[in-house]
């Protein structure tokens, strides 16, 4: 699937999730780092502001993730994948997302996701 296709589906789980998901970067010694953000679409693409650590998290290793909980016990999470870019400038520093996957993700099988080899219940979204 191609992500022109499905950004659209994306678009909207953002907007029913909502524009704070937590930023997950990869630390040094390998070890997750997340943080809460505020999300904006900038064409394709999504923009956060970070911090230090986060940004040379991005610099260093690009590949990242996004996660929105679910909203209700046994609802889906949002997840979505992305190549991270650094954009610094004098004020602040930003971070640029290309998606590459989003998927809704809960725990448990769904007769659709077991015939496509998942063992949770996922939606895909893109990618």
């Amino acid at each position: 699937m191609s992500v022109s296709l499905n950004i659209n589906s994306l678009r909207a789980e953002f907007a029913r999730f909502g524009k704070t998901p937590y930023l997950l970067t990869q630390s040094d010694d390998g070890r997750p780092h997340a943080v809460a953000v505020t999300i904006e679409w900038h064409g394709d693409c999504i923009i956060t502001s970070a911090g230090t650590r986060s940004t040379s998290n991005v610099t260093a290793r690009p590949l990242l993730s996004l996660l929105w909980p679910p909203f209700e016990p046994g609802g889906y999470s949002l997840i979505v994948d992305g190549d991270g870019h650094v954009n610094s400038n004098s004020s602040d520093a930003r971070i640029s997302i290309t998606p590459t996957r989003g998927v809704l993700h809960r725990p448990g099988t769904s007769p659709t996701s077991a015939a496509r080899g998942c063992g949770s219940d996922c939606i895909p979204l893109v990618g």
